[in-house]
C-alpha cells in the first residue's frame, strides 16, 4: 500500500476506496452540519466558519489572507464571502494599521450574537456527526491520522 511520493504507480483499489470513503465522510458530515445551521439559524457552515475564527482571534480579526487560508477558500473567494457577510452586518472591514494596502475581517456584535446562538448546533452536530461514531481511543488515533495528512 506504500508507494514513494511522485511515483507513477497508480492507486490500487484499496488505496481508492479510502480516498473515497475519506470523501464521502467529510462531505456527509459537512452537508449534516450545513442543513442544520441554515434551517435553525440561517447560517451557512462557511459562514460559521468565519465567525468562529473570527471569535477564537485576537481582538477578533484576522487578515483576510490568514482567514482565507483558515477556511479553505481563495482570495476571490474569500473577498466574495466576507462582501456578503458584511452586507449581512455579521463582519467589518479594517485597515490595516501599519500597512496601507492590507484590510483585516473583524467580527461585528451581530456576528458575536449569530455565532453564539449557532455554537450549540454546530457542536452537538460534529458530536452526533463525528465525534460520538469513536470511542477515545479511535479518536486518538483518527486525530493522529488526520494531523499526519493536513502537515
Amino acid at each position: 500500500m506504500n508507494s514513494t511520493p511522485g511515483s507513477e504507480e497508480r492507486l490500487s483499489p484499496e488505496q481508492l476506496e479510502v480516498w473515497r470513503a475519506f470523501d464521502r465522510a467529510h462531505a456527509s458530515v459537512a452537508r449534516q452540519l450545513e442543513t442544520d445551521l441554515v434551517e435553525l439559524h440561517r447560517l451557512p457552515l462557511a459562514w460559521y466558519e468565519v465567525l468562529a475564527r473570527l471569535a477564537e482571534a485576537d481582538e477578533h480579526r484576522l487578515r483576510m489572507s490568514q482567514l482565507a487560508d483558515m477556511v479553505m477558500l481563495s482570495p476571490s473567494g474569500m473577498t466574495r464571502l466576507i462582501d456578503r457577510m458584511i452586507n449581512a452586518g455579521l463582519i467589518r472591514r479594517v485597515p490595516a494599521e501599519k500597512d496601507a494596502r492590507g484590510t483585516y475581517a473583524a467580527l461585528a456584535d451581530a456576528g458575536l450574537a449569530r455565532l453564539d446562538e449557532a455554537a450549540d448546533t454546530h457542536e452537538r452536530g460534529v458530536r452526533d456527526y463525528l465525534i460520538s461514531r469513536f470511542d477515545d481511543g479511535e479518536l486518538d488515533r483518527f486525530a493522529a491520522f488526520l494531523h499526519r495528512v493536513a502537515e
